[in-house]
């Protein structure tokens, strides 16, 4: 859930304002009397200030600020001042609410950050409140102290209370939240699976100066990376294309074009279903196993669809879902294929330089030199076992023949990207990777998160399913004011609440550590941040 904290300005802001302000207090507290348009008009109105929380286009919150005496309790309490330690610049904070539907979520907490924004750029040295009876704990717990005799009737009663900013900022913790945007952090460590942290070997060697791809040191160069390439995974022929992911897999589906017969996608996560979608675009004809997120495609599931649809002579899979850090048994399935007549094709962007690969019986592979292989995003490779056969139908761009017939250099290519990918190459140690994942997987479940899968998953993708009242938008937000780069600003992770800790690129064990410690503690601060509240 996507929220933002503004102050209202718009008609339509307004116009829900009247709506929540009638919902709140007359219809859940009983302070004013019905009305046939089901909108309550502020006394104040025209002087309030309204913090509001919206989701979308819809007001899940609100606050109402105001400066301007008297105030509404100074209606309530003669000689308002008497009751008060100091004298300064107050306002009155009114009209509180958050609707039924968000208030297990973090609009109050965001709701408040905002308003105490708003007061500190407006200088005001104590705010002045109505707290409902019902949350006397929860204000006194934000630094508020209450004076003076309860006010309003019976059902509907108020307690009067101020806060100053000393108190506050002694207080309540969320005051440090607010304060941290202010302070740049002392170093940034890169959790991301791209761009990933790059090592300074690779760094020197992107940084030689270019040279022309008809250059004969850049035809004898690339041609020593594919072939470091193909020893690595025991692929046959490796081509590497000036593009990113999406381009290997296009370049794929291309080939698959021209293959007779049907195929099958397995999808139980976000770059499964890109993989059905590149086909979809392709026309190509094909059947699905579709599990929800997460959910395991069982072998028995695959074995079955082979043997009752003969027609099958192709199946496409990722190897790790990257979105969840699933990671398919290769092995287990090329050798099903290879019982039933069909082709393997893999999509390996993720794994790639996190485990070892057997590309070797493999039709097709795709990868990218960004991710696993720990360089700088911009080369497109595909494995393959099998010469490519011409097709001129295909598009100049996505016809790996072409590439094939010369040498990965049809068209203009990169010195500085292949320069960088020879270099990282030699720096892939795959049981430093794995080592370093599980004591990651070890501290975090330590700390209390939730990570999904096991051993068995990908040791470069840690999800982490955060709990709920706490976003994965705030959390990763909060992160990365500390310096640490998480994964969580994807569609797919913000929906399901999920943040990511990529172990992709140059990852210094003492450095990664210390920012999983530092996650922590931020985890800490914002599960005891978290209110279970009803109306405010």
């Amino acid at each position: 859930m996507n929220i933002i904290c503004k102050i209202a300005a718009e008609p339509d802001e307004f116009d829900q304002i009247h709506q929540l302000n009638y919902q709140t207090f007359v219809e859940e507290i009983p302070q004013h009397k019905q009305n046939e348009d089901q909108h309550l008009i502020d006394r104040f109105h025209e002087e309030n200030t309204y913090v509001i929380a919206k989701a979308g286009g819809e007001v899940a919150g609100m606050i109402a600020i105001r400066a301007k005496r008297p105030f509404s309790l100074d209606y309530k309490l003669p000689n308002l001042e008497d009751y008060l330690p100091d004298k300064g610049k107050f306002c009155e904070i009114r009209l509180l609410s958050v609707k039924k539907e968000y208030r297990s979520t973090r609009v109050f907490y965001q709701l408040c950050e905002k308003l105490v924004e708003h007061c500190l750029e407006k200088n005001y040295t104590m705010a002045l409140i109505s707290g409902t009876v019902r949350q006397l704990k929860l204000y006194k717990r934000m630094g508020f102290l209450p004076f003076g005799p309860l006010t309003g009737e019976e059902g509907a009663q108020f307690q009067p209370m101020y806060l100053t900013k000393k108190n506050f900022e002694r207080s309540t913790k969320a005051f440090e939240r607010l304060m941290a945007r202010n302070s740049a952090p002392a170093g940034q460590h890169s959790f991301l699976p791209g761009p990933v942290p790059i090592h300074e070997n690779v760094k020197n060697a992107f940084a030689i100066e270019a040279v022309s791809h008809r250059n004969d040191d850049f035809i004898n160069g690339l041609k020593e990376l594919r072939s470091q390439l193909c020893r690595m995974t025991g692929a046959s022929y490796a081509q590497v294309i000036v593009g990113t992911g999406t381009l290997s897999n296009d370049l794929v589906a291309a080939q698959l074009k021209s293959m007779e017969g049907n195929g099958l996608i397995l999808a139980n996560g976000e770059f499964g279903y890109r993989l059905i979608d590149h086909a979809r675009r392709f026309q190509l004809s094909f059947q699905t196993i579709e599990k929800p997120w997460n959910e395991p495609i069982l072998h028995e599931e695959i074995a079955y669809m082979l043997a009752e649809n003969p027609s099958i002579k192709w199946v496409w899979t990722v190897h790790c879902e990257t979105s969840t850090g699933y990671l398919f048994d290769i092995s287990a399935i090329q050798e099903l294929c290879a019982n039933h007549g069909a082709e393997l094709c893999v999509d390996a962007c993720s794994t790639a330089g996190i485990v070892p690969l057997n590309l070797k019986n493999i039709h097709m592979a795709s990868s990218v030199s960004g991710k696993g292989f720990g360089s700088y995003p911009g080369l497109a490779i595909v494995f393959h076992r099998d010469r490519i056969k011409g097709n001129s139908s295909v598009p100049r761009y996505l016809d790996l023949k072409m590439y094939e017939d010369n040498e990965s250099i049809p068209y203009t290519h990169s010195s500085n990207l292949v320069n960088a990918l020879k270099e990282s190459i030699k720096l892939i140690d795959f049981e430093k990777i794995k080592r370093l994942s599980l004591k990651v997987r070890g501290m975090l479940a330590e700390k209390g998160f939730f990570v999904l899968g096991g051993e068995g998953y990908s040791p470069g993708i840690l999800t982490v399913n955060l709990p709920e009242g706490i976003s994965s938008r705030e959390f990763g937000d909060l992160c990365k004011q500390k310096g640490i780069l998480l994964s969580y600003e994807s569609g797919y992770l913000l929906d399901r609440n999920w943040v990511q800790v990529a172990l992709m690129g140059a990852q210094e064990e003492k450095k990664v550590m210390l920012s999983i410690e530092m996650m922590a503690r931020i985890f800490e601060k914002q599960y005891e941040k978290r209110y279970d509240y009803e109306v405010i």
